[in-house]
Formats: C-alpha cells, sequence, structure tokens
C-alpha cells in the first residue's frame, strides 16, 4: 500500500521551490503585448512553458495549443483522466504587505497573487502526477493536465483547446474547494432595454436619471437618482424617512430645479444577491411611489418586478431542485436617461431547470410590457450525479486522507470544471480556511498544500489504474 503523503514529504523542497518558481512569474493578462503563440502576452506563455517544461523533464507528453493553453500528459489506454488548471493570475492591486510576485514563507503561508487561484492548487496536482510517474505505477487510463491560461477573464483558452484536442471521459479542477463541488447553477445573462425615453409632458413628475452597478455579476452598492417636477422638497424629505428607517446610508440636494438622490447599499457576488443590499432597488423601492408617467414609470415598474426578493417569483421564474437549491436573480446594471433604459439581470438556474422555460417568460414579459430583450449569454449548468464512479472515488480518497466527510457541494458560481462534459471541483480550499483569492496577501498553507498533494496523487491514481 502506498503511503502518499510520506512520498509527498521526500519532495517536499522541491514543490515548494518549483512553486515559488511559477509563483513569481507575473502572469496577468496583457493581450496588448499578445503575439501569436502568446496571445495573453509573454507572461502567461512564460508560465505556461515553465510549467511543460517541468512535466517534460518528468518524462510527461508536453503539448503547446498555440499558447492558448497546453497540456502534459502520462500513462496509456483508451480512457483519459483530465486535470484542470490554470496559470493566469487576476491583478494583484494595491495594500499587500508582501511582494505579491515574491512567493515569500512566513508563518507557515506562501504568499503570492496565484498562491490560491490557481497556481498552488496547480503545483500540488503537477506533483500529483509526477509522484505516479516517478513510482512507475501502471495504469489503465491516460493522466492528462489541461493547462488553462484565460481563466480569469473570457476562457478563450479552454474553447480554443478544446476545438482540436481531446476531452476527457471525466476529471477533475483543482481550482475550488474541497471536498468535492457537484453541482454548478446554469449562468443566464440578459438585458432589458427601453428606447425613447423622452417625456412628452414636461409639467409632470421626471425621471432623468437613473444609474447603479456596472457588473451584472455583482449586487450594485451605489445608486443615483435625478428628478424634474413639482414638490421636490417634500419629496427629498419623504426619501429622508424612507432611508432612515431602513438604515441605508444616503445622500440628497437640489440644484437647478433638480433633486439627486443617492443611495449605498452592500456589494456581493452575483450568484448570491441575498448576502447584499442592491443600492439600486433600494431606491427604485422609494421611487416606485411617487407618480412618474412616461418612459420613467415603464422603467421602473421593471425594477419593480425584481425588487424586494431574490428568487424570481415576481417575474415568474421562480425554480428549485434538490441537488442545488433555488434560482436566484441579481440586478446587476440599472442605467436610465434621454436616450433609453437598460436593465440587466444575472440568473443562476437549477441545475436540473429547462433554461428555455425561462428565456420564454422572459420574452413574453418583455412583449407586454413593450421591451426589448436580448440574451447576453447562457452558461449550462454542471451536475455530476451523486452515485457517478468519479465522485464515488473522490469522496473514498478525501474520506481516507482526511477522515472527514466527503461532503458534495452546490454553488451557484462557476468554476473551471464545467469546461469538462464530465467534471467536478475537487480543492484545494480545506473547509475552514479563509478564502483569500483575488484578495491582497493571498497566501496558501505550505501544510495545506502538501495535504492536497497526496490527496491528488491518490485520487489520480485510483482514477487512471
Amino acid at each position: 500500500m502506498i503511503n502518499w503523503t510520506n512520498e509527498v514529504e521526500i519532495r517536499k523542497e522541491n514543490l515548494i521551490e518549483d512553486t515559488k518558481g511559477l509563483l513569481r512569474i507575473k502572469s496577468i493578462l496583457d493581450e496588448t503585448k499578445g503575439t501569436q503563440g502568446a496571445p495573453f502576452g509573454p507572461e502567461i506563455h512564460k508560465a505556461l512553458t515553465y510549467l511543460l517544461d517541468l512535466g517534460s523533464e518528468a518524462g510527461m507528453t508536453a503539448k503547446d495549443i498555440d499558447g492558448y493553453s497546453g497540456h502534459l500528459e502520462m500513462g496509456s489506454g483508451e480512457a483519459l483522466v483530465g486535470i484542470l488548471c490554470h496559470v493566469d493570475v487576476v491583478p494583484a492591486g494595491e495594500g499587500w504587505s508582501v511582494d505579491p510576485f515574491g512567493a515569500e514563507i512566513k508563518d507557515g503561508k506562501i504568499y503570492a497573487r496565484g498562491a490560491m487561484d490557481d497556481k498552488g492548487p496547480t503545483m500540488a496536482a503537477f506533483y500529483a502526477m509526477k509522484i505516479i510517474q516517478e513510482l512507475n505505477l501502471p495504469l489503465s487510463n491516460r493522466v492528462r493536465m489541461i493547462i488553462g491560461c484565460d481563466e480569469e477573464s473570457n476562457w478563450q483558452c479552454v474553447k480554443h483547446y478544446f476545438q482540436t484536442e481531446e476531452m476527457p471521459d471525466f476529471g477533475f479542477a483543482p481550482d475550488a474547494d474541497f471536498p468535492i463541488i457537484n453541482a454548478e447553477k446554469g449562468i443566464f445573462d440578459v438585458e432589458f432595454s427601453l428606447k425613447n425615453a423622452n417625456d412628452e409632458n414636461r409639467n409632470s413628475l421626471q425621471l432623468v436619471l437613473f444609474e447603479s452597478g456596472q457588473r451584472l455579476n455583482m449586487v450594485p452598492d451605489r445608486a443615483i437618482a435625478k428628478i424634474k417636477g413639482s414638490d421636490l422638497e417634500n419629496i427629498e424629505k419623504a426619501f429622508a424617512e424612507y432611508v432612515e428607517k431602513k438604515g441605508i446610508p444616503y445622500h440628497s440636494f437640489i440644484q437647478g430645479g433638480e433633486l439627486t438622490l443617492k443611495t449605498e447599499g452592500k456589494s456581493a457576488h452575483g450568484s448570491t444577491p441575498d448576502v447584499g443590499i442592491n443600492a439600486g432597488l433600494e431606491l427604485a423601492i422609494f421611487l416606485n411611489e411617487l407618480p412618474f408617467e412616461g418612459q420613467g414609470r415603464a422603467f421602473l415598474s421593471l425594477l419593480e418586478k425584481v425588487t424586494g426578493e431574490h428568487t424570481g417569483n415576481k417575474l415568474e421564474i421562480a425554480a428549485e431542485d434538490e441537488a442545488s437549491g433555488q434560482l436566484t436573480v441579481n440586478v446587476g446594471v440599472m442605467k436610465y436617461n434621454s436616450e433609453g433604459g437598460k436593465v440587466g439581470m444575472n440568473i443562476r438556474y437549477p441545475v436540473t431547470h429547462d433554461s428555455e422555460k425561462i428565456e420564454k417568460t422572459l420574452f413574453k414579459k418583455a412583449e407586454e410590457d413593450n421591451w426589448d430583450l436580448r440574451i447576453i449569454e447562457n452558461n449550462p449548468p454542471n451536475y455530476v450525479d451523486d452515485q457517478h464512479p468519479l465522485i464515488k472515488t473522490l469522496q473514498n480518497v478525501y474520506e481516507e486522507q482526511t477522515g472527514e466527510k466527503g461532503e458534495l457541494i452546490a454553488i451557484g458560481g462557476g468554476t473551471y470544471a464545467r469546461s469538462l462534459n464530465t467534471g467536478v471541483a475537487f480543492g484545494a480550499l480545506f473547509p475552514g480556511r479563509e478564502d483569500v483569492a483575488h484578495q491582497k496577501d493571498e497566501y496558501m498553507y505550505i501544510e495545506d498544500l502538501l495535504k492536497a498533494t497526496a490527496i491528488y496523487a491518490q485520487a489520480i491514481y485510483e482514477l487512471a489504474k
């Protein structure tokens, strides 16, 4: 019986040094410096080459796919086990207490942009393959690490990869949480648009401007509206009473015959709109009580259909299943001015739900209210049944290695695993650890790097033997 923890310990120093080497490469997207063979810029290609060279030195088959991605392969057989990783990282940002590309180790942690997302876990998975290779263990299936270079932006890497390369039969992405994420909701982005916003009746109360949010997958934490008409002083007083009762930070003033209203909320990821406070929708609740006419009224009426709840009940698209829970709606972008109005929504729907039903209902709503509707993107759900051999194998390995239950997790977000026909997210963030991905002073515990490597080594061997 193989002692995977011991095998990792033997290679500990080399694993740490190779991880440092990868973390020190500033592999941030820079398409302005993109070239043929390195479309995302020289630094990302440098990181890809670094990993391909390590694999080649270890006796694996290495391939660079036009600089968009690459892979490392070992073993033989008909079936293909896929390990989906990426070497690009988000910008470092400001406020670090250490060099974000220094790979400094202190207090048992290795600090760097990408330490947790996804260079640390990628190196853990690579060393897992390396251990199996060096032990010369017999495999009945091939194992292929697919290395993405554009995961933090548009996923062009895997889209390009699977145009020419083989789709694994099953696999996992070490790019999220342990134990196992087997259900990821579908992600449906839509935009309602309302044209010709010039109201004819200039004596009525007019909505001149409404703005809130920049991205569909974020809960807006700022909103502003501008109003023209009579009785603005009393409206401002009513607004103050409304926001103070709700405990929402605000600001208002009258200038040049216009009343400006501002609200602050709490930002959150679009997959969990209930965790945030949508500043735009909170402002819309107040404005919907005022006697607007024309297009301003039409704009606010659409927002009224999404205020007060996050599950799509008012839009008549609510859905729920046992595997992944309720559908959620995040209204991420709201804009209204003299040129028209736009409302962008990020809808996360359950894994067993038919997105065509959502689409038909929304088009019907748009037609009834004289809006145009555009489908921006529909990213299908990712789901692997809990009885699938992939799940059972990963559960057994995780439980044997950690002594903890191999629970299955459903999320509203999307991981790299959904690039596979049959894939799950498997680590490398352990339960109870703080999620520091994309944050300043990002780090990974050395202890967790080693533990994840042992888990991945046993898992890959069990899947491929």
